[in-house]
Formats: C-alpha cells, structure tokens, sequence
C-alpha cells in the first residue's frame, strides 16, 4: 500500500474513533407516525411500480400458446 493511501485510511480511522468517543446527546424528536408514514410511503412506491410494469411480470408467469398453422 503507498504511503498516501495508508496516511489517508489511518487519518480516516481517527476521526471515526473520535467522533464515538466524543458524542453528544441528541435532544432530537422524532413522530410515532413518522415510521408508519415511511412504511406507507414504501408500500405505495412499490404498488405503483408494479401497477407500471405489470405487463412485463405478468409475462413471467404467463406462457404463451403458439397457434400450429396447417399448410
């Protein structure tokens, strides 16, 4: 490893160390329904993405019959 790489990983490990020793409290708040909102959130995103693309997975799962022409 060269020296500016390891300099630079050493330097990074200090600051990490530092910054768990020295924490301070965080008088922060945060809405029961906020966690719910996020849930809620994801599962909408998720439903609209499958609403979007649901062509393509019903395809997955769907085979197609090939129709036999007779000449």
């Amino acid at each position: 490893m060269s020296i500016k790489v390891r300099l630079f990983v050493v330097t990074l490990l200090c600051v990490v160390a530092l910054n768990f020793a020295i924490e301070r409290p965080a008088y922060g708040y945060v809405d029961p329904g906020s966690g719910l909102f996020l849930i809620q959130n994801i599962s909408a995103m998720a439903t609209g993405v499958l609403f979007f693309f649901r062509r393509r997975i019903k395809a997955l799962f769907v085979r197609k019959h090939e129709e036999k022409t007779q000449s």
